[in-house]
């Protein structure tokens, strides 16, 4: 499977953080730029596509939500969470927001973490910078399963009702036992350097489960699975379903 490169834009509305912009966007010239007009000529010699804004920021929120997968903010990070508050839609809608501090030290993915890959954009853009990317969702501290995005990189496709996913998901970061059933897809998909975490316990088959021992089920198969199994597992269990034609 081809991923498809995330639209990213730089942003930056002080005389600083269009300094810091500059910087990064040298490393990233497939990144466009969105900056104050009185600021533009920092920009200069960039292969970047550039747009130099007028008027308050405030007003091209909108736009930025609508035309990149992540916005990454060179404004502080209150100011961020206020200006983007009236767009917010869903996890499964909104872009990744990300927000580098002042000193260019810490990047925070703000927004959209997983299922809006802000995380993984935040920790290319500190290795960039020789930043920090400070992560606060659960998988990524517990350095654990994240069970909304397993296997997207593999072009696995998530089958489960919202519900199971959050409660599965809470399943995994607690540490509580979690049958790993899989009989379709890559075997290497754990890629992490550190090990598997020893409350995921992995199966080669869905019969091979004693149901009773285990908080939940992460499922990767190409079965039909039927609507008692569903039943049985009702809000214990997610679905992976691997491309058939990488098997």
């Amino acid at each position: 499977m081809t991923a498809t490169t995330p639209k990213t834009v730089l942003i930056a509305i002080t005389k600083h953080g269009a300094a810091q912009v500059s910087l990064l966007a040298e490393k990233l010239p497939e990144a466009d730029i969105v900056v104050s007009e009185k600021f533009a000529p920092l920009m200069s010699g960039l292969s970047n596509n550039i747009r130099a804004y007028s008027g308050a920021f405030r007003s091209e929120i909108a736009s930025l939500f609508s035309n990149y997968d992540q916005l990454v903010f060179f404004v502080s990070l209150g100011a961020v969470v206020r200006l983007i508050a009236p767009h917010l839609k869903s996890k499964d809608e909104d872009p990744g927001v990300i927000v580098v501090d002042d000193a260019g030290q810490f990047v925070i993915p703000v927004l959209s973490g997983h299922v809006g890959g802000a995380n993984a954009c935040a920790e290319n853009i500190a290795e960039l910078i020789q930043g920090t990317a400070v992560l606060t969702t659960a998988s990524d501290v517990g350095k654990t399963i994240p069970v909304d995005i397993l296997g997207r990189e593999l072009g696995w496709k998530v089958e489960a009702p919202k519900i199971n996913i959050t409660r599965v998901s809470a399943h995994v970061v607690n540490e509580e036992p979690i049958a790993f059933i899989q009989e379709a897809g890559e075997k290497n998909w754990w890629t992490r350097p550190t090990p598997l975490p020893s409350n995921i316990h992995i199966f080669e088959r869905y019969e091979d489960v004693d149901l009773e021992q285990y908080k939940a089920l992460l499922w990767v198969t190409h079965r039909d699975i039927s609507d008692s199994i569903w039943k049985q597992l009702e809000e214990r269990m997610v679905v992976y379903r691997p491309d058939k034609t990488n098997v």
